[in-house]
């Protein structure tokens, strides 16, 4: 193997080695929320394993189609003109990730009575999270920046008398799609919005709201899931922050897992001592209902910030009504 000399390394001087402690088989995981997909957002954000490849994925529908029933006239047999059926496509984003590289000298493994193996196993456990968690944080910052795009869809309360979120407000970011608004399968948002509707609940004098709240520590929220996720995609920083509120449609967000992932380990020689390095990729494709990723502004393997960027998201579909859902702002 080619030796490097810029790796960063850890060694048994990062441990400590002690005959009296005992090392319980435990890592420290990300303890963000990731369990968002699927029956737990109610069909809202999909995950689905589904090999792609390229850098995009199209999916074709065809568009509503204008003035398709109209006035038939019962005494005329005049020629009609056709109408036309047009063709639309949304077209998701695939995203590449690295994992690692993790080193590790094999003799500070062995001071700690581990071999190798198990090492891998219980790193392997807080990449599972992890990776989990960039599913979750990645398919919010592309939702939350194409609503962001659609006025019509997009509600700012924070600078407002009363800019914290509240049922009524709620009822305000529904009435965005209309008569639609019933197609609405959840609600996603940080827990600072969360509690911040909690606390008005209990203060409710109504006891169907304030009851249920207190005695099972759950909110109102129209018989819709709540799911609660404290993603950086979910805020706004500046003082105070700012704070997203989703309220999604089925299916509003897939993440496909279209890559293999692959992980792998070897052992590093040519050093003073042994080193045993994992390291991993994989990538996955986001796509949004009734949007098209810019494959010319936006380009492939988009960094966070352009995820973010909400011109790079292009609306595809001719009503808004059929796009992912609506965007709430509260302070």
């Amino acid at each position: 193997h080619e030796r490097r000399h810029d790796m960063t390394i850890g060694t048994r001087q990062d441990f400590r080695i002690a005959p009296e402690e005992f090392f319980g088989g435990m890592v420290e995981v990300v303890e963000q929320n990731a369990d968002a997909f699927n029956a737990a957002s109610g069909g809202a954000i999909r995950l689905v394993p589904e090999r792609r490849r390229g850098h995009y994925a199209a999916e074709s529908f065809i568009s509503r189609v204008a003035s398709l029933v109209t006035r038939r006239d019962i005494d005329a047999v005049t020629d009609v003109a056709d109408t036309p059926l047009a063709q639309a496509e949304t077209v998701g984003i695939k995203i590449n990730r690295r994992i690692g590289p993790v080193a590790n000298t094999l003799d500070s493994l062995r001071k700690l009575g581990r071999d190798p193996g198990e090492m891998s196993f219980l790193l392997g456990r807080q990449i599972g999270k992890a990776v989990a968690v960039d599913y979750v944080d990645t398919a919010l910052r592309a939702a939350s920046a194409a609503l962001a795009g659609v006025a019509a869809l997009d509600l700012d309360v924070s600078g407002e008398a009363d800019p914290g979120l509240a049922h009524g407000t709620l009822v305000r970011a529904m009435a965005r799609l209309g008569d639609a608004g019933g197609r609405i399968s959840c609600f996603v948002m940080h827990s600072k919005p969360y509690y911040d509707l909690m606390a008005q609940s209990v203060a409710d004098k109504v006891f169907e709201v304030a009851g249920v709240t207190i005695y099972q520590g759950t909110v109102a929220s129209f018989g819709r899931p709540t799911l609660v996720i404290d993603s950086p995609a979910l805020v706004a920083p500046g003082t105070p922050d700012r704070y997203r509120v989703l309220g999604l449609v089925e299916d509003a967000i897939e993440v496909a897992e279209s890559e293999e992932r692959s992980i792998v380990s070897d052992v590093i020689t040519g050093l003073e001592n042994l080193v045993m390095r994992i390291q991993g990729e994989y990538a996955f494709n986001v796509r949004l209902r009734g949007f098209a990723w810019d494959v010319v502004a936006g380009g492939i393997n988009p960094t966070d910030a352009a995820l973010e960027q909400k011109t790079n998201w292009q609306v595809a579909a001719a009503d808004v009504k059929s796009l992912a859902g609506v965007r709430l702002t509260v302070a």
